[in-house]
């Protein structure tokens, strides 16, 4: 994996809720684009293998929720979650997870991913192609650190949770070491 300096640019397929809609569904598509996303802003992403699944439900987006407020403090402007999910599916995960705080960003082509270096086959589990688990901290667009899972490959027969935590990130932020991984916020079922 070659070192990114900066976020790729790719537009991003997101669903908006807009009270101009007629019916009962006040929903459209929104363009997004990685400058209107990180442009001017100190951003926080979290990159998971997909929406529903055990790690990144009881632990992984919990956490971030979590530690939001201290992000903030810390000059954090926006945490976002990223999986290689379609805008349907964040949406209704976040519905499910009570995500706040945290913004759901649905990479439906993986096209984001990809550019990064971190797309996956886990095909092993039935996925297809998905992301790799990571977090990193961008500024301005400039990729300032990265935390990326051990063992980046495809068909990994485990799924490596041990730096791409939100405490890991948070320790960054406060330039601490980092205790480790916290213990999973809320139970997992299927």
């Amino acid at each position: 994996m070659g070192a990114i300096e900066t976020v790729p640019s790719v537009v991003f397929k997101t669903r908006v809720r807009d009270e101009s809609v007629p019916g009962p569904n006040p929903y459209r598509w929104q363009d997004l684009t990685t400058e209107e996303i990180f442009k001017g802003k100190k951003v926080i992403v979290f990159s998971l293998p997909g929406a529903f699944t055990p790690t990144c439900s009881s632990n992984h987006l919990p956490r971030y929720e979590e530690l939001y407020e201290e992000f903030k403090g810390l000059g954090v402007d926006q945490i976002i979650c990223m999986s290689v999910n379609d805008a349907f599916v964040m949406f209704q995960w976040g519905k499910q997870q009570e995500a706040k705080n945290v913004f759901l960003l649905p990479d439906g082509s993986g096209e984001f991913t990809r550019k990064m270096g971190m797309l996956v086959d886990k095909a092993n589990l039935g996925f297809g192609m998905r992301s790799w688990r990571y977090s990193m901290l961008v500024n301005d667009c400039k990729i300032e650190k990265i935390f990326a899972e051990p063992g980046y490959s495809d068909n990994c027969p485990d799924d490596p949770f041990e730096v791409s935590d939100a405490d890991t990130m948070l320790a960054y932020l406060k330039g601490t070491e980092s205790s480790g991984v916290s213990e999973p916020r809320k139970a997992f079922v299927g």
